[in-house]
C-alpha cells in the first residue's frame, strides 16, 4: 500500500528569514513578514514571539505595529521562499526517499513507500526529520498516511508534532477534522459552513449530485484524493546534473525477469555515465512509470562510492519484489541521486593477501534491515560511563578514541543502572553485601573507590555530582561494578543510593 508523508512548515518565511540573518535576528524579536491582499497591507507570516503578542496573519500591519510598537516589518518574498522550499525538498530527497516534492506555501511531501524502514520505521523517520527541522531552527509537523490529501490534513490539523495514521484509516482519521483540510478553496468553505457542514465526516455520507452542482468538482475531486479513490501523483524534484539514465519501452513490461534484464541494461549506462565523471554511486533510485500514472520507486544505498554494474544490479533487483507493476511498466529512470569522486586504484598485486572487504555484505543487508540496524560500537572520551560508547556506520573510520586503562571497565554494561541494596560503611568503604533482583550476595573481595565527576561542561546539573565505583566479588566468585551515588558524606553530591552498573567476565 502506498504511503506518503506531508511536512508541515507553518512559520516557513519567519524561518527561511531567521536562518538567512543568523545570529544578525534574534529569535524573541516579534517579526512579521507583510503582504498585499488587493489594497490591504497585511500580515502574511508571523514568527513565535509575534504570535506570543497576539499577532497573526491576515492581521493589518498598521493594527500589528499598533499593538507591538518595535514590530521588526520584513516585505513578502514568495520567490525566495519557494527557491527554499525547493532547496529543503532536495535536502529531503538526498536522504529519505527518490520521491519528494515542494507543497507550497508552506510544506513539502515525499512518497516513504519502501523507503521508511531504511529509517527504523515510519515513527522514527518522522521524528527523526522533524527533529533535524527544529534543531536548524524551522518548526515543523508531519503525518504519514494513504495518500498526499490525507497526510497534508493530519500534518496541519491533528499532528503535536508527528502522526502516523494506520494503513487503510484514513476515512476514520479525517472525519473529525475541519473542511479547510480539504485543501478547498476559502469561498467553497464559507458556503460549505453556510449549510451547516463543519466537519469532513459530515460530507462523507452526503449525496454528491447536489453539492457537486453547487460547488463545482473540486470538492468531490479533493475527497476522493484523500480516500485514495483518485490518484494524486507527485512529481519528485531533481537536482541539476544529476546522473540518470531512462528507457521507455513500446509495450508495457510487468514480469519480474523483464524487469531485471533491464536494470541491468541501465545500470550498465549509467555506471558508463559515472565512469565518465569519475563518480560513484552512494545512492540509487529506480522510477518506474506505469501505463496508469503510477509512479513506483526503488532505493538502495551504498556505503561506499560503487561504479561496479553486477553489484548495483544485484542490490536493485533484489528489491523487485516490492514493486507492483500493475497494468505494465513504460518507463524505468536509473538515477544515481547521491555521487560521490571515485577514483581507480590500483588492483592488489599477486605477492599480497587482498583485505577483506564486507563493503557488499554490509549494503546488502542495510538494504534489507535498514541502516539502523547494522554498525558497529565505538568508545567515546567521556568519564560518564553510560556516554563512553556510541554507534557508528558499519564501515566508517576507526575514531581512535579509547577507554582508561588504569581502571578494567565490565564487559557488559546494563543500559541503566539497576538500583540495589546494600549494607556499608560510610564514606569510603565497599559494601559488605548488596542485593540485586531478589538474590543476596555476600561481597568477598572489592577494590575501590574510583571516583567519577559529572560532566558540568555538558550539564549544569552535574556540577557536584560524584559516583564511587567498586569492583566486587561475590561467593560464587562472580564480579560486579556497583557505584554509591554521591562521596558518601555530602547530600549535594548525590543521593547516596547504590546501583549496579554492570557485569564482569
Amino acid at each position: 500500500m502506498r504511503r506518503v508523508a506531508s511536512v508541515y512548515l507553518p512559520n516557513w518565511p519567519t524561518d527561511r528569514l531567521r536562518r538567512t540573518a543568523g545570529d544578525a535576528a534574534p529569535d524573541d524579536a516579534p517579526l512579521v513578514v507583510a503582504g498585499r491582499v488587493g489594497n490591504r497591507r497585511v500580515v502574511t507570516a508571523a514568527n513565535a514571539a509575534a504570535q506570543d503578542l497576539g499577532l497573526h496573519a491576515g492581521m493589518p500591519i498598521a493594527t500589528a505595529q499598533a499593538l507591538v510598537p518595535g514590530l521588526v516589518v520584513v516585505p513578502a518574498d514568495p520567490a525566495a521562499d519557494a527557491a527554499s522550499l525547493e532547496r529543503l525538498a532536495l535536502w529531503v530527497m538526498q536522504r529519505l526517499s527518490p520521491m519528494v516534492a515542494a507543497d507550497p506555501p508552506d510544506g513539502i511531501v515525499l512518497d516513504t513507500t519502501g523507503a521508511d524502514h531504511l529509517q527504523g520505521g515510519e515513527a522514527a523517520m518522522l521524528e527523526a526529520l522533524v527533529g533535524r527541522l527544529v534543531m536548524s531552527g524551522v518548526t515543523a509537523r508531519a503525518a504519514v498516511a494513504d495518500t498526499w490529501g490525507a497526510a497534508h490534513a493530519l500534518a496541519r490539523h491533528a499532528a503535536a508534532p508527528t502522526l502516523v495514521a494506520a494503513p487503510g484509516a484514513a476515512e476514520v482519521a479525517l472525519a473529525p477534522l475541519p473542511l479547510q483540510a480539504l485543501r478547498l478553496p476559502p469561498a467553497t468553505v464559507t458556503g460549505l459552513h453556510t449549510l451547516g457542514f463543519t466537519r469532513i465526516g459530515d460530507l462523507l455520507g452526503q449525496p454528491r449530485a447536489p453539492l457537486a452542482r453547487r460547488f463545482g468538482p473540486g470538492l468531490w475531486r479533493r475527497i476522493d484524493q484523500a480516500l485514495g479513490v483518485a490518484s494524486e501523483p507527485i512529481e519528485p524534484v531533481r537536482p541539476e546534473g544529476l546522473v540518470e539514465v531512462r528507457r521507455v519501452f513500446a509495450e508495457p513490461i510487468a514480469a519480474a525477469e523483464t524487469i531485471a534484464r533491464y536494470i541491468g541494461k541501465l545500470v550498465l549506462a549509467l555506471c558508463a555515465q559515472m565512469e565518465e565523471r569519475g563518480l560513484g554511486a552512494r545512492r540509487l533510485d529506480l522510477f518506474c512509470y506505469r501505463i496508469d500514472n503510477d509512479l513506483q520507486t526503488v532505493r538502495v544505498g551504498l556505503a561506499r562510492p560503487v561504479r561496479d554494474p553486477g553489484r548495483l544490479t544485484r542490490l536493485l533487483c533484489a528489491r523487485i519484489e516490492i514493486l507492483d507493476p500493475g497494468y505494465g511498466i513504460e518507463i524505468m529512470v536509473l538515477a544515481a541521486t547521491l555521487a560521490e569522486p571515485l577514483e581507480a586504484r590500483q588492483a592488489a598485486s599477486l605477492l599480497e593477501e587482498p583485505a577483506p572487504d564486507l563493503a557488499g555484505l554490509i549494503d546488502t543487508l542495510v538494504n534489507r534491515v535498514g541502516a539502523g540496524a547494522v554498525y558497529r560500537i565505538v568508545s567515546v572520551p567521556s568519564d560518564v560511563p553510560e556516554r563512553s560508547v556510541r554507534r557508528i556506520p558499519a564501515l566508517a573510520e576507526e575514531t581512535g578514541d579509547g577507554w582508561p586503562g588504569h581502571w578494567p571497565r565490565p564487559a557488559r554494561l546494563l543500559p541503566r543502572p539497576e538500583a540495589i541494596e546494600t549494607m556499608a560503611l560510610l564514606p569510603d568503604h565497599p559494601p559488605a553485601w548488596f542485593s540485586w533482583k531478589g538474590v543476596r550476595r555476600r561481597v568477598r573481595r572489592a577494590d575501590g573507590p574510583e571516583r567519577i565527576f559529572g560532566e558540568w561542561w555538558t550539564r549544569d546539573v552535574e556540577r557536584t555530582a560524584v559516583r564511587d565505583y567498586f569492583r566486587v566479588e561475590d561467593d560464587a566468585g562472580e564480579r560486579y561494578w556497583i557505584y554509591r551515588a554521591g562521596d558518601g558524606e555530602d547530600l549535594a553530591t548525590g543521593s547516596q543510593r547504590w546501583f549496579l552498573h554492570g557485569v564482569f567476565g
